[in-house]
């Protein structure tokens, strides 16, 4: 794929594939029999929409920075090097009755949904036409099935459990997809949700996604055990790990997820293990590169989940040119997209009275 050395972070910029990790990456989904299984059904078609999805969700972030430098907007929220750990599960799951509540962080599950890349630009231009009218850049979609975000660390867990739950009671086969970052673990709502959903056995998936910091806390300084591999455990719920840098793994490891939930065993918890290659937010990008040594930010770079699943697929036997085909349409869709947010905050500019609607509960 293009690089971009003004807003890739710079182990991106020269990237170069590394053959070890190229080949340990078509292997990490493999050594699971049942994953495997899962990824021997896809064909050339899902394996490129996979590659489409990272893509677009890459340069959707891109040009959510190249707005803050030029001053469109003054600070984005990116999922820079996680791509994987939210386009897989995405994908893997049924899009025509599930739901899902991403976190600002996984923004490119949103499109992946079916909602247009063009709403998730104008949520951060505030305009009226905007899924939020303009009030907040936390965004979704009912007619998506994506459901906008609470800010609040880990309240989207009982939210979720909730969902699921009304899905359990009605019969449907619907499953609820979610995720955490490491740091919201420590949160109470997160807490609750996770042992009413497992009491309840309630079709939900929880997606850790261990990104090594919150905030500006390292992993190490909020959580003393070196991994989350027994917090499943520790609710009665079914648990496993994916490797949050590929995406097959993360497609196969959610997809065993989901039909386990459809056959009512109850959720299941995975654990992404994955790296924030950037701040919590554009504004703060040089307290990140000071709270981890160089060394993490190289080792993670060379990871890269769109790099090494390009490569991949070049083993695999497909074409350079079908990649460059697909990476040229996401490009056009996402400048596209960009143009007409763009037209929107110059022609919907929401209304000062708008401000009240939605606040209170009517009839």
């Amino acid at each position: 794929m293009r690089r971009y050395p003004a807003y890739d972070p710079p182990e991106y910029v020269g990237w170069t594939p590394d053959p070890a990790l190229v080949a340990e990456f078509g292997e990490t989904a493999r050594r699971d029999s049942a994953r495997r299984k899962v990824l021997e059904a896809l064909d050339a078609a899902a394996l490129l929409e996979l590659y489409a999805g990272l893509l677009r969700t890459r340069l959707h972030d891109v040009a959510l920075k190249r707005w803050v430098r030029t001053g469109v907007i003054s600070t984005a929220w990116l999922g820079t090097g996680e791509e994987a750990a939210t386009v897989g599960p995405v994908h893997a799951l049924d899009r025509t009755q599930d739901i899902i509540a991403p976190m600002i962080r996984n923004a490119g599950a949103c499109a992946e949904m079916g909602m247009p890349v063009a709403d998730s630009f104008r949520s951060y231009l505030g305009t009226a036409d905007s899924p939020s009218g303009g009030r907040d850049l936390h965004h979704g979609s009912l007619a998506a099935r994506v459901l906008q975000p609470i800010s609040h660390v880990g309240d989207m867990v009982p939210v979720i459990a909730g969902i699921a739950l009304s899905a359990r009671m009605l019969g449907l086969t619907r499953v609820a997809l979610t995720w955490i970052g490491d740091g919201s673990t420590k949160a109470a709502a997160t807490h609750e949700g996770f042992n009413f959903a497992a009491v309840q056995k309630v079709p939900a998936i929880f997606i850790v996604q261990n990104n090594q910091v919150a905030l500006g806390t390292r992993l190490g300084q909020h959580h003393l055990a070196e991994t989350f591999d027994g917090l499943a455990a520790s609710y009665g719920m079914a648990g496993g790990v994916f490797d949050g840098n590929n995406v097959l793994d993360a497609f196969a490891a959610t997809r065993l997820a989901a039909e386990r939930c459809r056959a009512g065993a109850g959720p299941v918890m995975l654990i992404a293990e994955t790296f924030r290659m950037g701040g919590h937010a554009t504004h703060d990008e040089r307290e990140a590169r000071e709270t981890f040594p160089a060394e993490w930010f190289e080792r993670w770079g060379k990871r890269d989940p769109i790099g090494l699943y390009e490569e991949h697929l070049k083993k695999e036997g497909i074409a350079a040119t079908r990649l460059e085909a697909v990476e040229a349409r996401v490009e056009a869709e996402i400048f596209a997209a960009e143009a007409e947010a763009l037209e929107s905050r110059e022609g919907a500019v929401p209304a000062p009275e708008s401000a009240l609607g939605g606040v209170y509960a009517e009839g």
